[in-house]
């Protein structure tokens, strides 16, 4: 691979492609740089031998803050050289100054992927060939160096997803911890298994019961889950906002929760997401 391809310059046209869309794929490390930093004409050097190095496990992205005033403001440039980690989209890494060699090393050593990542990555292209089974081994062996990696945990989870392995899925999705950058994907995949169970009642069966007992909160809970399972949302939620209308606390709150799993997976800009959450509100705080 030769240089240009790891090592670039970037500006304000393709900052968005070039550092925040790649480093979903490849860590970024961005140069913040001008031609009057003494500085800077030290460290740059060692940030390039580096990246020479390492041959395409982390791409140098090198800008210019005299051509591009406003994204260094952005990004909250005051002084520089400053160096800047982004992996999977964000910010995760950065320092100030003309640091010495190790110091820059052991800061490009944070970024690069673990063994995990690299075993979830072919674990992926396995996948993406149908090659299932064989991506099943190469997560549960990244998981095995790497228990939580929440990359292979979201990448596991989605595999036993579509062979109705819901509960252990479930169980992985649980430990992707809150402030991972994949906690938003994890929880609606979660609610996306729960309110798609391997086998659901027949919803016709299931109206006829409620027709004759109206009172039947477990009959009611059923049929909303079924009507989720078939993605009939505006049915299954008004059904659920009954049963929590007549006793929130039924069967531990499955009704809500199941709601709160049907607006996860349509997002919070979705007009029934909108207007249940307000009759959920009014019907939980009346």
């Amino acid at each position: 691979m030769d240089a240009p391809r790891f090592i670039r310059d970037v500006g304000e046209e393709d900052f968005e492609a070039e550092v925040i869309r790649r480093s979903e794929e490849t860590p970024v490390v961005l140069d913040c740089w001008a031609p009057w930093c003494g500085p800077c004409r030290v460290l740059t050097p060692i940030l390039e031998r580096l990246a020479t190095q390492h041959a395409g496990d982390f791409i140098l992205a090198k800008l210019d803050i005299d051509t591009a005033p406003a994204l260094a403001q952005g990004l909250g440039i005051r002084s520089i050289p400053a160096v800047i980690g982004f992996r999977d989209g964000r910010i995760v890494a950065e320092f100030l100054g003309a640091q010495p060699e190790p110091v820059v090393r052991e800061f490009v050593a944070r970024l690069l992927p673990t063994q995990a990542d690299r075993l979830t990555r072919q674990a992926d292209e396995r996948a993406a060939a149908g090659e299932r089974d064989a991506a099943e081994a190469l997560l549960r062996q990244a998981l095995e160096l790497e228990a939580r990696n929440p990359r292979a945990l979201l990448a596991l989870a989605r595999l036993l997803g579509e062979r109705d392995a819901s509960a252990e899925a479930l169980d992985l999705l649980d430990r992707i911890v809150d402030g991972e950058h994949l906690e938003g994907e994890a929880q609606r995949l979660a609610a996306e298994l729960r309110t798609h169970p391997a086998t659901t009642a027949e919803v016709e069966s299931l109206q006829r019961r409620v027709a004759e007992a109206p009172d039947d909160l477990g009959a009611r809970l059923e049929l909303g889950r079924a009507l989720a399972a078939r993605n009939e949302y505006p049915a299954a939620l008004e059904m659920l906002l009954s049963v929590v209308k007549r006793d929130p606390a039924f069967a531990d709150d499955a009704a809500r929760k199941l709601m709160l799993d049907i607006f996860a997976l349509l997002g919070s800009d979705d007009p029934l997401t909108q207007r249940y959450r307000g009759e959920l509100a009014r019907a939980l705080y009346r």
